[in-house]
C-alpha cells in the first residue's frame, strides 16, 4: 500500500520554478555554445589574393650596421676621419669624424649584390634577398624604435604587427598561438608590449618562450595538467566555459573575458600540439648538422654579452610555421645585443651567432617547398652611422634613424633585388625611401591584407597598424 505524499504549495513552486530555470539555463548555454562554435570555426579571409601566407621576423634588435652587412660605401675609406657635410648630421652621441668599414665586402650570386664578409652563408642565398636599402624611422632611441617596428608607433599603446596580421587572418592551426615570439635567455626589448594584442582581442597577442634549456613538455609555464586525466579536464573545462559564455552572453561585450575563454580552450588543445612542435629532437641529423645545432659550440661571448640560440629558434621558427603558425618572431639573444657603441668588432660574434641559421631557414623552407608562401624579415630597429668618435681606442657607431636596411625573402618579393639607396656614406635614405609605415603596408600587402581595411574601432576612432600612413612599394613586389 502506497501512501500519497502532499507537498505545500509553496514548496511545489519553488521546485517548479528551479526545473523551469535549469531548462532555460541549458537553453541559453547551449545557445551560448552555438554561437561561440559558430564564431571560432568562422575562417578569416584576406582582402585579395596572397602572395604569402605567414610570416618569420628575424629582429636584429640593438641596430646592425647597414654599412658594415648589405649596404657597401667604398667612399668611406677616402673620408676616413673627415666629417662632410652630408654626415654633419645630429646623432644621439658625439661623433666626429667618418670611420670606414673593417669589413670586407665582394658581390654575390648572379645579381652582383654586396655582401659583407660577416654574413658568408646569407651570402649564398642573395639571388633570393630583396634587399631594401633605404628605411628611415622616427627615433634615433631603441625602445621607440623597436615599437615602431614592432607596433607602428612610438608609444606603447598600439597592437602588435604579429597581433594585427592574426587578428586579420587568423591561426592555420586552432591547436598553436598564431603568433609566437621566441628568445634566448631573456626578452628583448621592450618587452611584452613588443607582442601585445593592446586593445585587439586578447587571443591575437604573441606568446613569448624562451629557448634556452628548452624542455618541449615545458614550453609555457602551467601549460600539462599533472592532477587530472584529459578526459577530466575537458568536462571540467566544459563547465567553466558554458558558465563563461552564459555571463559573455549577458554582458554582450567583455574583451577579457573573451580572451580567457579563448585562452583556455588554446591551453587544452596546446598540451599535446606545443610539446610536438617545440620538440627539435624529432628532427633529422642532416637538418640539425645544417643548423649548426650539436655538440660543437654555436656562440660565443661577446665584451659582456653572452650570445647563443639562436639556431634552435631558427629551427622552432620553421617548425611552427610549417604547423600553422601565422606570424614568428625570432629575436636575438636578450636585450639590444647589435648595440656597438664601443668597438664595431663586436658585431662579428652576433653575425657568427646568426649567419648559419638564417642561410638553413632559407635552405629548410626552399627545400620543403615553403619558401614562396613564406616571408622572411630581417633587420633591426634602425641602422648606424657612418662617423664614429675617431679618438676612441675601438671606435663603434652611434645610432642611424636617417638610413638604414632590412632584407626580405620568400613570399613574394623580388630575388637578387636591391630596393632604395642611401647616399653615398650610407647616412640618410634618399632613393625611393621606405619608412616602417610603408615596410608594414607591403608586408600586409603581401599577405592579402589592405593596411587601409585592416581597423579597429578603439575609443571612438579607427585605429591600424599603419596609423595614417604607409604606402605599399609595389616595385619590390614580383
Amino acid at each position: 500500500m502506497t501512501t500519497a505524499r502532499t507537498i505545500s504549495r509553496r514548496r511545489f513552486l519553488t521546485r517548479f520554478g528551479g526545473g523551469t530555470g535549469l531548462i532555460g539555463l541549458g537553453a541559453l548555454l547551449s545557445a551560448a555554445d552555438a554561437a561561440t562554435r559558430a564564431e571560432t570555426s568562422a575562417g578569416k579571409s584576406p582582402h585579395f589574393a596572397p602572395k604569402t601566407k605567414r610570416l618569420i621576423h628575424l629582429l636584429m634588435n640593438g641596430g646592425p650596421s647597414h654599412i658594415d652587412t648589405f649596404d657597401h660605401k667604398p667612399l668611406l675609406a677616402k673620408y676616413e676621419g673627415q666629417r662632410p657635410a652630408a654626415v654633419d648630421l645630429r646623432t644621439q652621441r658625439t661623433t666626429t669624424g667618418i670611420m670606414s668599414s673593417p669589413f670586407e665586402f665582394s658581390r654575390r650570386g648572379e645579381s652582383g649584390l654586396w655582401v659583407s664578409e660577416l654574413f658568408p652563408h646569407v651570402a649564398n642565398h642573395i639571388d633570393e634577398l630583396c634587399v631594401v636599402r633605404s628605411m628611415h624611422t622616427d627615433i634615433p632611441e631603441h625602445v621607440s624604435g623597436l615599437l615602431m617596428m614592432n607596433i607602428g608607433a612610438n608609444q606603447p599603446n598600439r597592437p602588435s604587427m604579429g597581433s594585427w596580421i592574426s587578428y586579420g587572418l587568423g591561426t592555420e592551426n586552432a591547436n598553436l598561438p598564431g603568433f609566437v615570439v621566441l628568445s634566448h635567455r631573456g626578452q628583448p626589448r621592450p618587452g611584452p608590449t613588443g607582442w601585445s594584442a593592446s586593445f585587439l582581442p586578447g587571443s591575437c597577442a604573441g606568446a613569448f618562450v624562451d629557448t634556452y634549456g628548452l624542455r618541449p613538455d615545458a614550453v609555457l609555464r602551467n601549460l600539462l595538467n599533472t592532477n587530472l586525466s584529459p578526459a577530466q579536464q575537458r568536462r571540467q573545462l566544459e563547465l567553466l566555459q558554458r558558465m563563461n559564455r552564459l555571463h559573455l552572453a549577458r554582458s554582450e561585450r567583455d574583451q577579457a573575458l573573451e580572451a580567457r575563454i579563448e585562452s583556455l580552450e588554446l591551453a587544452y588543445r596546446m598540451q599535446h600540439a606545443a610539446p610536438e612542435a617545440f620538440d627539435i629532437s624529432r628532427e633529422t641529423q642532416a637538418t640539425l648538422d645544417l643548423y649548426g645545432i650539436g655538440p660543437e659550440p654555436t656562440s660565443f661571448e661577446a665584451g659582456s654579452r653572452k650570445c647563443g640560440g639562436f639556431a634552435e629558434g631558427a629551427l622552432i621558427a620553421r617548425r611552427l610555421s610549417e604547423r600553422g603558425v601565422r606570424v614568428v618572431q625570432l629575436a636575438m639573444a636578450p636585450d639590444i645585443p647589435w648595440d656597438d657603441h664601443t668597438d664595431i668588432n663586436d658585431h662579428r660574434p652576433k653575425a657568427f651567432e646568426c649567419d648559419r641559421a638564417i642561410a638553413a631557414l632559407l635552405t629548410d623552407l626552399k627545400s620543403r617547398g615553403m619558401l614562396d608562401d613564406t616571408l622572411v624579415l630581417w633587420g633591426g630597429e634602425f641602422g648606424r652611422t657612418p662617423t664614429t668618435d675617431i679618438t676612441a681606442k675601438k671606435p663603434g657607431r652611434d645610432h642611424n634613424h636617417y638610413g638604414f636596411t632590412v632584407w626580405l625573402a620568400g613570399g613574394g618579393v623580388k630575388g637578387g633585388y636591391a630596393y632604395g639607396a642611401t647616399d653615398e656614406f650610407g647616412m640618410r635614405a634618399v632613393e625611393n625611401r621606405l619608412h616602417v609605415h610603408d615596410l608594414h603596408a607591403t608586408i600586409l600587402h603581401l599577405l592579402g591584407l589592405d593596411h587601409e581595411r585592416l581597423t579597429f574601432r578603439h575609443s571612438g576612432r579607427d585605429f591600424r597598424l599603419t596609423d595614417v600612413s604607409g604606402r605599399v612599394a609595389h616595385d619590390l613586389i614580383a
